[in-house]
Order: C-alpha cells, then sequence, then structure tokens
C-alpha cells in the first residue's frame, strides 16, 4: 500500500464497550508488521537523507503513480479520497498523518503527528500521543478530534478502497486533544494499524460546513510541508513549500521536502508529454516506455549534456502488468478461454521487435521478489492448499502456471494450434472461420485504453487472436470516460500495473478478493471471486511472521496463476530516469523507494550550466 491510498469519514465514533486496558510497556515510537524497528526512539534522522541539502528551485514532473480517484491524463477535482471525479497529483502533500514510513525498511512507520504509541494487552487498540505543535496551514491546532474524525470520515464516505481496507476499524475516539484511541474489530488484518498510521488528517472544523465526498476545486486545508500554490484543470497543478512547516525539524523530516515548489504536467498524449520534456516543460522523467528510452534520447539538450539518463535498480516487487480479463463478461468465464487468449500473445517477437529487448515476461502476480511461487510447493504452502483440492485446477499443487515461452516468429504455430484445442475443448466451434461460443454467439470482445501506447503491440495480438477466429478489436476513449467505465468494470479488457509491496497485506484484498470483485471503483478489474484466493488472502492479511507471509503469499500466487485472470506483460527491474541536469540526491537512495521528490533537492549550481537558473 504507498501512502495516501484510502480515505474515508464523517464525524467522531465513540469507542464502544469499557475502555482498552493498555499494557505496561513503555511507549512505541513507531510500528512495523512483525515488531521489527531499525531506529531507535531517539534517532536524529533517517540514515538515507542529507540533513544539509539545501532548499528552494522547482520540481517539475509528470505523474507516474496513482491512489484513490487520480487519473494519469487529466483532473477535475483536488479531492482525490472520494469515488466522484478525477483527482489532482500531489494533494498528499498537503496532509500529514499520525506516522511515516522509513524506506530503508520493509514496512516501518514512525511518528510524524504522533509522538508515541501504546498497544491494548488484547493488541485491538492503539492509543496514539499527538504531538502539541502540530498546526492546520491556518494556523490552528491539529487535535485528536481531527484524528477521530479523518478515521471515521474515510471509513463511512472514503474511496470504495479505502473504506474496503477500514472496515475491522471498530471506531476512533478523541482523549481530549492530546491522544486518540482507536480499536480495531476481532480479526483484523496484521497490517491495519499501520495503515490507519499513515491515512491524511483532515480538519474537522473546515468540514463543518463542506461535503466530504463531493468534487471540489477549492484546495483543502491540509497540514502537510506544501500547499496548492495555483492550478490548471487537466493543465498542471504547482504547490508551494511552507516556509514556517510546523514540523520541519523532526526525526521524520529532516533532509526532506526540499523544493520550494513542486509541478505536475498533465498531458493527454505520451508522445506531446514527451515532447515536452524535451523542451524543458517539465524536467524530471521516468521512462516507461522501452522505445523512447532506446531511441528518442537524441536530442540537442541530451547530446549536450544538458539531459542526464540513468537506470536506478529496483528492489521493490515489480507487482503485476497486463491485460486484464473482465470476468464478469460470459465471454471470459471459461478458463481455457482465457489461457486461450493469452497464447496467442507473442511476448519475444514484440519485446525484440518492439520493445529493443528490454523486458522479462512477467510469470507472478509477486515478480521479481522471494513472494514468487517457484517449483512444487513446500509443505507448508500444501498445508494451506489441501483444503481446496478439487475445487482448484490440478495446476495448483504443482508446478505454477506460467506463460510459455514463444519461438520468436510473431505466429507461434504450436502455441496457436494449443490455443485451439483448449478453445474446443471449452465447447467453442469454428464456423467460417469465425470462433463461436457455446451458445452460438461469435467469441468476441474488445480491448480499451486511454492512451495509444500499446496499439502497436496490440496490432500483432490481435492479429494472432484473428487466426484463431476471435475478432478482437482495441477501442481509445478520453481520459474521464475511461476512468469512469473502469470505475463501473464496463469493459472486456484492459491494461493494468499494480505495485508490489516486500509486506503484502490486507490490502490485496481489494485487487484479489471476492468482495471487491462486486465493489464499483475496486481494483479487482478481472471481478475474481475464488474461495481459495479469498482464504490465501486472509493468511496474507493475519501473517503474524515473514515466513509465514511469505509461504501465503506463495500459494496465493499459485491460485491466481492458475486462474488465468490475465495476459502477463513485462517487467523490467529497474527505474529508468531522465532529467536535466539541475537535481541533486542523497549518494546511496533508499532500498524501497526512489525517494522523489521528498529527498531530492535543487543544485543551484548544476541549474546555472545548463541555463535553468
Amino acid at each position: 500500500m504507498r501512502r495516501r491510498t484510502f480515505l474515508a469519514g464523517s464525524g467522531a465514533a465513540l469507542l464502544a464497550g469499557p475502555l482498552p486496558a493498555f499494557a505496561a510497556e513503555p511507549e512505541r515510537h513507531g510500528l512495523s508488521s512483525f515488531g521489527d524497528l531499525k531506529y531507535p526512539a531517539d534517532f536524529p534522522r533517517f540514515d538515507y537523507v542529507d540533513p544539509l541539502a539545501p532548499k528552494g528551485g522547482t520540481f517539475s514532473a509528470q505523474l507516474s503513480t496513482t491512489s484513490g480517484n487520480q487519473a494519469f491524463e487529466t483532473f477535475n477535482t483536488l479531492n482525490i479520497y472520494v469515488l466522484k471525479g478525477d483527482g489532482a497529483a500531489g494533494m498528499d502533500l498537503t496532509f500529514d498523518s499520525l506516522m511515516v514510513r522509513a524506506l530503508d525498511e520493509p514496512d516501518a512507520v514512525y511518528g510524524l503527528v504522533a509522538r508515541s504509541v501504546s498497544v491494548s494487552s488484547d493488541g485491538l487498540a492503539y492509543r496514539f500521543a499527538l504531538r502539541p505543535q502540530a498546526r492546520f496551514h491556518d494556523g490552528s491546532r491539529l487535535t485528536a478530534r481531527d484524528v477521530a474524525f479523518s478515521i471515521t470520515t474515510l471509513k463511512e464516505k472514503g474511496h470504495p478502497r479505502i473504506a474496503a481496507v477500514l472496515r475491522d476499524v471498530a471506531g476512533a475516539s478523541a482523549e481530549g486533544d492530546d491522544a486518540v484511541v482507536v480499536r480495531f474489530a476481532p480479526g483484523r488484518s496484521r497490517d491495519l494499524p499501520l495503515i490507519v498510521a499513515d491515512l491524511p488528517i483532515f480538519s474537522e472544523a473546515y468540514y463543518r460546513d463542506r461535503d466530504f465526498e463531493a468534487s471540489t476545486l477549492e484546495p483543502p486545508l491540509g497540514s502537510g510541508p506544501y500547499r496548492v500554490a495555483r492550478f490548471e484543470v487537466g493543465r498542471f497543478i504547482a504547490f508551494e513549500r511552507l516556509a514556517d512547516y510546523w514540523g520541519a525539524d523532526l526525526p521524520v523530516t529532516v533532509g526532506q521536502n526540499n523544493f520550494g515548489e513542486i509541478r505536475y504536467e498533465y498531458f493527454r498524449d505520451r508522445d506531446v508529454a514527451f515532447e515536452a520534456f524535451k523542451a524543458g516543460t517539465f524536467t524530471w522523467r521516468e521512462e516507461f516506455t522501452s522505445r523512447v528510452w532506446a531511441t528518442g534520447y537524441d536530442f540537442p539538450a541530451a547530446q549536450e549534456g544538458r539531459v542526464k539518463r540513468e537506470t536506478v535498480p529496483d528492489a521493490t516487487p515489480s507487482g503485476t502488468q497486463g491485460w486484464f480479463l473482465n470476468t464478469r463478461r460470459p465471454v471470459f468465464r471459461d478458463p481455457r478461454i482465457r489461457e486461450a487468449i493469452g497464447l496467442a500473445f507473442d511476448f519475444e517477437w514484440s519485446n525484440q521487435n518492439l520493445m529493443y529487448g528490454a523486458y522479462k515476461r512477467t510469470a507472478s502476480f509477486f515478480e521479481n521478489s522471494d513472494l514468487k511461487a517457484e517449483g512444487m510447493p513446500s509443505p507448508d504452502e500444501l498445508a494451506l492448499l489441501e483444503p481446496f483440492r478439487g475445487q482448484v485446477p490440478d495446476d495448483v499443487f504443482g508446478e505454477p502456471w506460467s506463460p510459455p515461452r514463444s519461438d520468436g516468429s510473431g505466429q507461434d504455430r504450436a502455441l496457436l494450434r494449443r490455443a485451439d484445442t483448449l478453445l474446443r475443448q471449452a465447447g467453442c466451434t469454428r464456423d467460417g472461420g469465425v470462433m463461436k461460443l457455446p451458445d452460438g454467439q461469435p467469441l468476441a470482445f474488445e480491448f480499451l485504453d486511454s492512451s495509444p501506447v500499446f496499439q502497436p503491440l496490440l496490432q500483432s495480438y490481435i492479429k494472432n487472436l484473428s487466426l484463431l477466429g476471435i475478432r478482437a478489436s482495441s477501442r481509445l476513449v478520453d481520459a474521464a470516460q475511461y476512468q469512469a467505465r473502469l470505475k463501473e468494470f464496463d469493459f472486456d479488457v484492459v491494461s493494468a500495473r499494480f505495485g508490489g509491496s516486500v509486506t503484502p497485506g490486507a490490502t490485496l484484498r481489494e485487487v484479489y478478493g471476492s468482495r471487491a470483485a462486486r465493489t464499483p471503483g475496486s481494483q479487482n478489474l478481472a471481478g475474481i471471486e475464488n474461495p481459495a484466493a479469498d482464504a490465501m488472502l486472509d493468511r496474507i492479511a493475519d501473517a503474524a511472521s515473514r515466513p509465514a507471509l511469505t509461504t501465503a503469499c506463495r500459494a496465493l500466487d499459485r491460485v491466481l496463476r492458475a486462474g488465468r485472470y490475465w495476459v502477463p506483460m513485462w517487467y523490467g527491474a529497474t527505474h529508468r530516469l531522465a532529467l536535466w541536469d539541475m537535481y541533486g540526491r542523497p549518494r546511496d537512495l533508499p532500498r524501497y523507494g526512489l525517494g522523489v521528490p521528498a529527498l531530492w533537492w535543487h543544485d543551484a549550481d548544476r541549474a546555472r550550466k545548463i541555463g535553468r537558473t
């Protein structure tokens, strides 16, 4: 779960029942999934920051990852925590949270608004003691009532993805101004307290006469290191750093939030965006298109060294990227049909001819990590899977399914014959060159997207599908329509990438869980409703140790891969960065993130040399 993916609420809920009995152990300065913390209570700063980083200058980029209701191509609201609208980039910069994550640990969080936390003896209540100096941007004090209001509001009114994750929050109550108690339902997931600690905090007074669920262009009252400075809907949004930010000298913020301005630019077309980068309209870019990386950086600023390129290792799980087949549609209900559709995609040819050999084929839902299932199931994996024998495909209990390697011809006859056999086993028939479903309807579907970036790949893919008698087509729609259709699951096939986590938890239910399949706006694009997957998701959420978590993730991986819910794409275990040579950064970036833009800074000397003062 990335920071600020979830939120919801209206009013502070009272805790029902007797007051919790808190353990006699000392208050904690941080939390982690399994109780291990790198930094002691008196740590002065994170190891990976530069405490002497200069302040000032501008960071400008495009949105590269989304959360809540955000879209890549446009925005029309500054409220990113509800279902309505397309949220603007960077709004999480304006809100503080109880605790913040350390990027050199798998999942640890340390106190920001909260100076410490106590845990009840039964583990179902957490008391966060707040820093009295915490302030909103209007100078008003941030109190426990604001925290309780925020948690309750996000659970009741937040984006469905947020509300679903918070369903086991039983209540939140202020103990005066200085402490908030959050109570959890029995059986709550292991990482739920960490998720709650990372939620944005809203001003209760600000929302007293405002509708939290509204789509709005009014900059909200925040408490974070930045506030909205100016914006133009669908074109850009800029944030200014607060010179008097209340938390600037805390151990969790030293050496961070260095830019005087952070600005995000929007473009509806990737090629237009790249031309804008070349012209210096924005100056920091992570390159996701192999063709552009291989052939596009021959423009004058790159040749002269004013634009630099570098490849940075990515130690985090690569997550899942692929074409997700909407199993809510009758055409995709049979896994044999889904597998046959996947066999028509020739990755080896596409990678060599269209992507410059830059990628490896994705096979796992936990690619590039030790959470990936490999070989035969271990005894511990089998113990989790055996109750579902006979309810899941047999290959769950053998070598995990992986997409086969093609001969690289672009039209592998052996794989196409195998696909044809699967279709016939599923009851499909060929009639006049048209593959028909068992009910006599043509086997036809549509790839939906808002960007043309995958069109070259789809041309060859659709051609292979046509050889099987499958009528596939591609439709491009504008960003707003695309987001609306995703929220309502109104599509046949869409491409998506979900980032991975070193310590996945309850949030995976919103991507692969049965309840999410029926929740508009969820990330369960494939509509997966699988009791075995649900059971593994519960095991992941409740894992009490890292070995137990690894076992449960591998078991889930086997179940999902056996379901043939997607056509896996590709991955690369690196970040490809292009930037105008005007930025500084810590010498050693943290293991679990680039720290952009928080850890980086404007280098005035470099900027001067390239004429970007």
